[in-house]
């Protein structure tokens, strides 16, 4: 079997290519214009047409619904969000308690909603699982497991070397937390589902049609421009192409391949029939999950970040990157080094500088934007689209403050990123220093995170 590189993603070889809609026919209006057809945007627009049936949303997206990170991720519908311990520090505790409740809720909400619009995404809610595999990650795992008790994740349960190996045989795992606020999903189904929604709706999806500036009241294509009182950018990982956002976020390269289908044999010597997403806890972490089919999906950074924040066309990936990923795979699950690798792709995701997500709008211009998910977005996409929809409905008047609107990480700002060269220099320098900490604690087991790892998270605004 030879390995597909690039063409998108695994999940739209899969599920088929989306028809295409068409492009903005020329300008026009709206009461609100929402940049970008990912989950931000088919989100915010779904639940603002719920809440306001008479609003007349217009969706632009540059090529189809779900091609950046929406359609290409891993598939982890899960409670983590991108700058809770920072948002306790500025806000207190307590409104971080607020924030990862509003996560917890939140796994259950997309959940909610895919059933009741008919949307089969393949969705299981079997957890997140983490596992430790050397003796500083073990120390960092009962850390990570106390502190998000601390944040109120009571049902959130440590698991020894046995325990573990008993949800999945992971190999060299010596413990792992499970929380039961996360699931697995198939991403493209998802966000087909939620388009298909949108229209049905009445929402107007124009695609194959670029943004190139975003101002007041205007969103500016090569085929028109579209007026309306709010304009929201919902762009992640794209943010860099539009006018005067260059050094917004980041656009942050994430790499993944996917197995051929895998036999009973081998599901018997992995178990994993609980389906969870699977983490680990070292500093270039990676991402997994049994798909619907009996494949394994896994993921990690690769090569992080291209010069000019430029983004990918095809997902296409690096042989290099491939490798480094298969490594892991078989270092995971020594069975599986004869599997074949069906399919390798990339895509991009927005970091920005202090690594904290945000929903904002700016009351004075009526624009507003969320995003900056850090690869969190499957879920942290939903409730940001409910909290824009509760900012625009309290502007407007249709509605006072909510508890959403009262989530420390609303209006949240942020200082750009440093000009090239130093972004790409720094990005890369970052990544190398986390791997050789990774490369450093398994060869040496000392039971404390390498000082490379904690100079590199101050450097990096992580922590």
């Amino acid at each position: 079997m030879n390995t597909v590189n690039g063409g998108i993603s695994f999940w739209y070889a899969q599920d088929g290519a989306p028809v295409p809609r068409e492009p903005l026919p020329g300008d026009s209006s709206a009461d609100v214009c929402i940049v970008g057809g990912g989950y931000t945007g088919l989100w915010t627009a779904y639940y603002l047409k719920k809440a306001v049936p008479f609003l007349n949303i217009t969706v632009l997206e540059a090529r189809f619904c779900g091609y950046g990170a929406s359609g290409r991720n891993g598939g982890w519908l899960y409670n983590g969000i991108a700058g809770r311990d920072r948002y306790a520090r500025l806000h207190g505790h307590d409104a971080a308690v607020r924030l990862q409740q509003a996560m917890n809720d939140t796994v259950d909400e997309v959940v909610r909603v895919a059933g009741e619009e008919k949307i089969d995404a393949d969705i299981h809610k079997g957890g997140v699982l983490e596992v430790a595999r050397t003796p500083a990650q073990l120390q960092r795992l009962k850390d990570f497991h106390s502190v998000e008790i601390a944040f109120g994740e009571k049902d959130r349960t440590l698991l020894g070397a046995r325990e573990t190996a008993e949800r999945v045989h992971v190999s060299g795992a010596v413990a792992g937390s499970w929380t039961p606020h996360g699931a697995r999903l198939h991403p493209v189904k998802l966000v087909k589902g939620l388009a298909a929604a949108v229209e049905a709706l009445g929402v107007t999806v124009h695609e194959s049609t670029p943004v190139t500036e975003i101002r007041p009241k205007h969103a500016v294509t090569p085929y028109g421009t579209v007026r309306a009182p709010y304009i929201l950018r919902c762009t992640e990982g794209f943010t860099a192409s539009l006018k005067g956002q260059h050094r917004t976020w980041l656009p942050m390269n994430s790499s993944m391949i996917v197995t051929e289908p895998l036999p009973d044999d081998a599901w018997d010597e992995i178990g994993w029939s609980g389906r969870e997403t699977l983490g680990d806890m070292a500093h270039a972490y990676m991402y997994a999950q049994r798909t619907a089919d009996n494949r394994i999906a896994i993921g990690g950074r690769g090569a992080p970040y291209r010069y000019g924040s430029r983004t990918d066309n095809d997902g296409r990936t690096g042989p290099a990157t491939v490798e480094a990923l298969r490594e892991i795979l078989i270092r995971f699950f020594p069975r599986l080094a004869g599997a074949q690798i069906a399919h390798a792709w990339s895509g991009v995701l927005g970091v920005p500088r202090d690594w904290c997500a945000t929903a904002t709008l700016d009351r004075s211009t009526g624009l507003g934007w969320a995003g900056g998910y850090v690869g969190s977005g499957v879920a942290t996409s939903n409730l940001a689209a409910r909290t824009l929809r509760d900012l625009i409905q309290q502007d407007s008047g249709q509605s006072g403050p909510t508890d959403l609107t009262a989530l420390p990480w609303v209006n949240h700002k942020v200082r750009k990123w440093e000009p090239e060269p130093l972004r790409w220099l720094g990005v890369h320098t970052l990544y190398s220093a986390y791997r050789r900490a990774d490369r450093l604690e398994a060869a040496t087991h000392t039971p404390t995170t390498a000082r490379l790892a904690t100079l590199a998270d101050k450097i990096s605004g992580r922590h």
